[in-house]
């Protein structure tokens, strides 16, 4: 760590291109990590009326497929397969969950299969898996849900203290595709700033991978 932070000035905000490389330099770890985008937001978190959350495509995806679990019914199990999810079902997959199988990155549900599912809370809530029609995974429209989770679909949603904390990619993804994942995320959540949220909108934002210490980026004309 020390030899990672005189890489850099920690007080300094740097452009995109010289962050990443900073970055990149200081994922020094044996495993590919990952590298994170945290953002702190002017809003009051607070209030109910400026909270921050929405779903996004990555253009450039995470460098890691999620595994993807359907529960629906007769036409929408086939078409979350020939959409690509890796476990589909009804009523057996509620109860192999109900055993304490949680296998999946993301589960989606079709409505009508939600009143099988509230019984889950317990299970699925504590890990952040319950579906929820504000995250997109509550929908009739699984083929679609299920091919842009697997494209780098993500959701991001500001935590208690005004904070959002996000993968965008891998240590070992090129500068390019991470920069085209990070403009994308910032412009995402520029879109989603609330009409009653004053100030500054987006106050700070830093990039790190897993291991690596925090590198301050100047953000300002990224979501101009």
């Amino acid at each position: 760590m020390k030899t990672a932070l005189a890489n850099y000035d920690k007080s300094k905000s740097y452009a995109l291109n010289e962050a990443l490389e900073i970055v990149k330099k200081n994922a020094t770890a044996k495993f590919d990590e990952t590298v994170e985008m945290h953002v702190k937001l002017g809003v009051d978190a607070k209030k109910t009326d400026q909270q921050v959350r929405g779903t996004m495509v990555l253009p450039k995806g995470l460098g890691k497929s999620k595994v993807v679990a359907v529960i629906a019914k007769g036409e929408k199990v086939l078409e979350a397969k020939s959409a690509g999810a890796d476990f589909t079902g009804d009523a057996d997959l509620v109860e192999k969950i109900s055993k304490g199988w949680l296998d999946f990155d993301v589960l989606v549900a079709t409505p009508d299969m939600m009143k099988d599912l509230s019984k889950l809370g317990k299970v699925l809530g504590p890990k952040g898996l319950m579906p929820n029609p504000k995250s997109g995974t509550v929908t009739f429209d699984v083929g679609r849900v299920v091919k842009e989770l697997k494209a780098g679909r993500i959701e991001f949603k500001m935590d208690d203290s005004g904070n959002l904390h996000t993968a965008v990619g891998k240590a070992s993804f090129t500068p390019d595709d991470l920069a085209a994942n990070i403009q994308s995320l910032l412009q995402a959540i520029q879109s989603a700033k609330p009409s009653t949220a004053k100030g500054i909108y987006i106050s700070n934002v830093t990039l790190t991978s897993t291991m690596g210490p925090g590198v301050r980026l100047a953000h300002e004309a990224l979501i101009q």
